[in-house]
């Protein structure tokens, strides 16, 4: 077979078949009577397993090398061929991302598409200082995709630039509440802590629902914060974490703050107050008891007034004097 029906039916280009050529990567078989080059079967499954070789990413140096060295052992290079092809999609993945970021901020023209990666290099800094001028600039000055903004709160360790981001997110809407609510699905836990962290910090109703989702979340973590958050909304569904919280003794004062406030609703105050009860009854162990006999000190209504007064005979004598204590407060006021 000729050069010419050769390119024809492999793809291969004759100068490029010619190139191999010189490379010694093949070798026609024969000559015709006139000189030009004749490819057997075997020629062309040759250039066929070459190409085959490139389109995995291998050089022509390295083709070479499979065909003529005995020793060649493909593993280490496929495994190299792995690495540098995860370099190189980790790569486009971030400018993809950067380009959708550039997009979401839908720039009027090239001042502002440069002002915008400009500042998403910003939050990308080493500098807590750099990233903390960005955050706060989102709004005052170059308006940030959420996205950005949300991606930057996930990864965040500094306490002062995590102030500013979540500040930043909750002035800009629920643009980055997509980002956020993967966060809470994520592998890591601190990401996990600071999705629920900064969606409690956006008041909003999508924020409330991806809140409210979260109370069944398999990190405790995520549940107890999203219940703290929604305990100040006047959500009731976080009472049972919220009564559980105190409980374990995990943030227990916030938590009774948080059914004190929402048992300013008559409808919940005498629920919350049998939950509490409930929860000292099965209770053996005296801080438990004392913490939950705590929490019943603002909730109103007759249901705590009288577990007060039973409790102020109770056997434990911390939670009879804490009980003693309380109603004497109550009855002050």
């Amino acid at each position: 077979m000729l050069i010419g029906e050769v390119a024809r039916r492999s793809g291969v280009s004759a100068r490029m078949l010619r190139h191999y050529e010189s490379l010694g990567l093949i070798s026609p078989t024969g000559r015709t009577g006139t000189g030009y080059r004749e490819y057997s079967s075997e020629d062309i499954r040759r250039i066929f397993h070459i190409e085959s070789l490139r389109s995995l990413g291998l050089s022509l140096r390295d083709v070479r090398r499979a065909f003529d060295d005995p020793d060649f052992a493909p593993a280490e290079l496929v495994n190299d061929l792995i690495r540098r092809t995860q370099e190189r999609v980790a790569a486009a993945t971030e400018l993809l991302t950067r380009l959708q970021r550039i997009g979401a901020a839908e720039p009027a023209d090239w001042a502002d598409v440069l002002q915008t990666v400009a500042l998403l290099q910003q939050l990308g800094s080493e500098s807590a200082g750099t990233r903390l001028r960005a955050a706060l600039s989102s709004i005052q000055e170059v308006p940030a995709p959420a996205e950005a903004l949300a991606e930057a709160a996930l990864s965040e360790t500094d306490p002062n630039v995590v102030g500013a981001l979540r500040w930043a997110l909750a002035q800009s809407g629920d643009g980055g509440l997509a980002l956020l609510a993967q966060g809470l699905d994520s592998s890591v836990a601190e990401v996990r802590k600071r999705a629920v962290q900064t969606i409690a910090e956006i008041p909003d109703g999508a924020a409330t629902a991806l809140l409210r989702n979260a109370l069944t979340n398999a990190d405790i973590v995520v549940r107890r914060y999203a219940a703290l958050a929604l305990g100040a909304r006047g959500v009731t569904d976080a009472v049972p974490t919220l009564l559980e919280m105190i409980v374990d003794a995990a943030n227990d004062i916030d938590a009774a703050d948080a059914l004190s406030a929402l048992a300013t609703d008559p409808a919940w105050a005498d629920q919350i107050a049998s939950g509490l009860v409930h929860r000292l009854d099965h209770a053996t162990e005296s801080d438990t008891r004392r913490r939950l006999t705590q929490a019943l000190a603002d909730i109103p209504r007759i249901t705590a007034a009288r577990a007060l007064a039973e409790l102020s005979h109770d056997e434990d004598r911390a939670v009879a004097l804490t009980a003693t204590y309380i109603l004497e407060l109550r009855d002050a006021r």
